[in-house]
């Protein structure tokens, strides 16, 4: 994984919440109110730029995505579909608890990187690597860092699930897609990668209720009604996925889902 990978997406994180605040920020920055408390001067505004959030705004701000990072991340990528996916798996062969879930979640974790590699790459290079430098203001880098991300979102969700989320908002009809705000936009893409998870969920426990039917079946030819068919299925299950390479496969397919 390369390096600015993590960091691009911590980085996406704060300049989407950044997007969102920067009007009040502003707003305050003008006006240069001073805090005053006992022994403490906290000043907003200051002599920061005409347009330009202060320092101290841009800390408390950054504090704050610290704690909202991580939903983000997971509601505007493609962690819901893998995550959902690797979880069925674990089901359909029959192991609650095997593998436990933090190596679910963090396979998924690095999985959703990979995937999202190439929109990080140009988040990275149009909007947090201009913004470090200075050469771009806050709320120009938030709108460049919005964009790759939104194409992806939009790739991946079905045109039902976005009339039905402007619908249920009582928004104006968009003549366009760029007309579909966020808050429409993220949960029909969470509403999609839920249905495609499902689907494919859905194809790999087929050849794993398969192999429960013929050995239930096979009990019952011999009369063995007292044997629990799960102590037999299980391991030819876990047999058979070891035999066809199954987390390979597994993986191939999903992440080939968004391409």
């Amino acid at each position: 994984m390369d390096n600015f990978s993590l960091r691009g997406g911590l980085a996406l994180a704060a300049l989407l919440l950044l997007a969102l605040s920067t009007p009040l920020c502003m707003a305050a920055g003008a006006g240069g109110a001073d805090i005053a408390l006992p022994g403490i001067q906290v000043k907003i505004g200051g002599d920061a730029p005409s347009g330009e959030m202060s320092s101290a705004i841009k800390i408390l701000l950054g504090l704050t995505v610290l704690s909202l990072a991580p939903a983000i991340l997971m509601s505007m990528t493609s962690f819901i579909r893998i995550v959902i996916v690797l979880s069925m798996l674990r089901h359909a062969i029959g192991m609650q608890e095997t593998p436990p879930n933090t190596v679910v979640i963090s396979l998924a974790l690095f999985l959703t990187f990979f995937t999202m590699a190439p929109a990080l790459q140009e988040i990275n290079a149009k909007a947090l690597q201009p913004y470090a430098d200075g050469k771009m203001t806050t709320e120009a880098a938030a709108t460049a860092a919005v964009k790759p991300l939104r194409e992806f979102m939009v790739r991946q969700t079905r045109e039902q699930d976005l009339a039905l989320m402007v619908e249920l908002s009582k928004a104006a009809h968009p003549k366009s897609i760029d007309d579909i705000g966020m808050i429409q936009l993220i949960p029909a893409f969470m509403l999609s990668e839920l249905r495609s998870a499902f689907q494919i969920g859905f194809v790999i426990f087929l050849p794993f209720l398969l192999i429960d039917l013929i050995v239930s079946g096979a009990l019952m030819a011999l009369g063995m009604m007292m044997v629990p068919p799960v102590s037999i299925a299980l391991p030819v299950k876990i047999l058979m996925f070891v035999l066809i390479d199954g987390w390979s496969l597994v993986v191939r397919a999903l992440l080939g889902t968004f391409a």
